[in-house]
């Protein structure tokens, strides 16, 4: 090699070196923290991972993370089933689809059951948001469009008719919006936001990964989130856009041949057997092509 190719394979070493320690310089000790942590990685299906991890003190506490890895580019295929009244567990919505990972839906009645935010389903509108709903928790639409693609929106202006624009064949809508084009979204400071919870989300990466996770908490092995935090974990993730979905009791992830992964909180246990009943989920399949 002359001396002109080793100057510039030099300098082409250096600029890598530069960006890897900017991108490195631009994280924040927590996402630090989950993207060197020690993840227990179990392969589900092809382009399909299950991993979770147990930290010791993530943003000053113990947490408890569960998450799904889906290539997008794999077979694989996305629904969203519910119940329009009454509940259905995640586990057995999951179980009947043959899914091979799902965790919990959107916000619900609990008294009545179905969804309080608007859900479309196979083009059709099942439910528009309940009235006087906040608005930040359901300003992000988890969409399926007729093709199979997933992405993750944000709710159209005032000035069109809102949710009814978006062309989707499913679209569940939730929030608050995590992260919109890379960027973090500010959030309201309400209690809802700023207070721990356990929590659940999706998330889509510039790779085209979709990221389905459970953050457990109301227990001292898993204290849970507040929204800025799972914003933290979402972007440790390299997502690119991310939404939050109904949590708390309702926090669930099922994996085939597992079960429930995480540890619903709902009998106050940390257990695997406190799922709350919901009103729909999402479950990922192998394409029926």
């Amino acid at each position: 090699m002359n001396s002109r190719n080793i100057l510039f394979l030099f300098a082409f070493l250096m600029g890598i070196s530069c960006i890897t320690s900017r991108n490195s310089a631009n994280l924040t000790p927590a996402e630090r923290q989950i993207k060197n942590a020690d993840w227990h990685t179990t392969t589900l299906s092809d382009g399909i991972r299950w991993k979770h991890f147990h930290f010791d003190t993530l943003f000053s506490a113990k947490q408890y993370i569960t998450l799904f890895d889906v290539n997008l580019s794999k077979d694989i295929r996305v629904d969203i089933p519910y119940v329009s009244e009454g509940f259905i567990k995640t586990s057995e919505v999951a179980a009947d689809s043959n899914a091979i990972a799902a965790i919990n839906g959107s916000f619900f009645d609990m008294s009545k059951g179905g969804s309080t935010v608007f859900f479309k389903k196979d083009g059709k509108v099942i439910n528009h948001t309940k009235e006087s709903f906040n608005p930040y928790r359901e300003n992000a639409g988890f969409a399926v469009d007729k093709s199979g693609k997933v992405s993750i929106i944000r709710r159209p202006s005032d000035d069109t008719d809102g949710w009814e624009s978006v062309e989707a064949q499913h679209l569940l809508t939730s929030g608050p919006l995590l992260i919109d084009e890379g960027k973090p979204v500010k959030q309201p400071d309400q209690p809802f936001n700023t207070n721990r919870h356990p929590r659940t989300a999706v998330g889509i990466t510039k790779d085209k990964h979709l990221i389905l996770l459970t953050v457990d908490g109301r227990s001292t092995n898993s204290y849970g989130m507040s929204i800025a935090e799972l914003t933290e974990v979402m972007r440790a993730l390299g997502c690119i856009q991310a939404m939050n979905l109904d949590g708390g009791g309702s926090t669930t992830a099922w994996a085939k041949g597992y079960g429930v992964v995480n540890y619903p909180s709902d009998n106050k246990k940390f257990d695997h057997d406190g799922e709350r009943n919901v009103a729909n989920a999402i479950v990922i399949m192998k394409s029926k092509k």
